[in-house]
């Protein structure tokens, strides 16, 4: 049995689904012109982003990275902010002017998602401290790619949290490839999470295909991290069925590779988990269905929606002086 209700279990595939069909319909509209910039997509990782937010308070924060749809969705933001952003409308959640690499709403706890690599490790530690400092009992969670792992700001940032027992969680989401680099080309050691040991901190490795298994070890993690236990490493083992950006084909992984891991897809699994704790397959169709209708709103809205005004360019560059 299950520690969860039936409604969380419902939420967290709603949430699922939402993101697996909302970035296909960002794909067609991408093939049609309708989205100015590129996109990286997050088809085949929805069990992280929905484990971990599912697993937080309302607000807790997370910061994120070039490939942010998905955990916006998470931890609450509106299909219209999204949709509107990446194509460049005024009624985004930036105003237009950040696209699909710069989502944020900060009243969700959503903060404005970072394309550089690795780049909001550090910033979610000094995020984190800031909680500890005023005595919040708040957590911030970092999400990266394996391919952050590897540079400084990783080690920094990390060092830094373990030593000061900030309250966040790293989530390393290990989707094999760096771009197009696996990892095995970029370190010796197996898991990532390993590393955690030379920071005196724990490192636990999860199936990040299998949403429950996420959901359990970040609220582990959590609640070891407001009971001012300091930082977890979590390294979730995952895979995206899209290439690394919407000019990237994929070539560079085998057909085999592929096929093996969208066996596994997340959202399957886990319909076939509820399923057998007596979900109706009936009732999974219908959220399916308010999906659908909730995103071809949300795309209705966005290709409505204004262009900014050219008189905007210049605004929100820098922070208005206070009177």
């Amino acid at each position: 049995m299950t520690k969860y209700s039936h409604e969380h279990l419902l939420e967290m595939y709603q949430l699922m689904v939402t993101i697996r069909r909302f970035e296909d319909r960002l794909y067609q509209l991408f093939l049609q012109g309708l989205v100015p910039g590129t996109l990286h997509q997050y088809q085949g990782q929805e069990a992280v982003a929905v484990g971990v937010c599912t697993a937080l308070q309302a607000d807790d924060i997370i910061f994120s990275t070039h490939r942010p749809v998905g955990h916006g969705i998470a931890k609450g933001m509106t299909l219209r902010s999204i949709a509107a952003e990446i194509m460049g409308k005024a009624e985004g959640c930036a105003g237009g002017k950040g696209g699909q690499m710069h989502l944020t709403d900060v009243s969700v706890g959503m903060m404005p998602s970072n394309a550089i690599v690795g780049a909001n490790i550090p910033i979610a530690t000094g995020a984190a401290l800031g909680f500890k400092l005023r005595g919040e009992e708040r957590v911030a969670i970092s999400f990266f790619g394996d391919g952050a792992a590897n540079i400084g700001a990783f080690h920094e940032g990390i060092n830094l949290a373990a030593v000061k027992d900030a309250p966040v969680v790293f989530v390393c989401e290990n989707n094999q490839y760096a771009a197009s680099t696996h990892i095995s080309l970029t370190m010796k050691i197996e898991n990532i999470a390993d590393r955690a040991g030379s920071y005196g901190i724990p490192g636990v490795v999860v199936d990040g295909m299998d949403v429950i298994a996420v959901r359990e070890m970040t609220e582990q993690a959590v609640d070891r991290a407001r009971r001012g236990k300091g930082p977890t490493l979590i390294e979730a083992k995952t895979y995206r069925f899209m290439g690394h950006s919407r000019g990237d084909p994929g070539n560079y992984r085998a057909e085999d590779e592929l096929s093996d891991w969208q066996s596994r897809d997340p959202i399957q699994k886990y319909s076939n988990y509820l399923v057998d704790q007596g979900v109706d397959q009936l009732t999974l169709e219908s959220l399916e269905e308010s999906v659908d209708k909730r995103i071809n709103e949300a795309v209705k809205y966005a290709l409505a929606a204004p262009h900014p005004d050219p008189s905007e360019t210049y605004s929100h560059v820098y922070a208005e002086r206070r009177k």
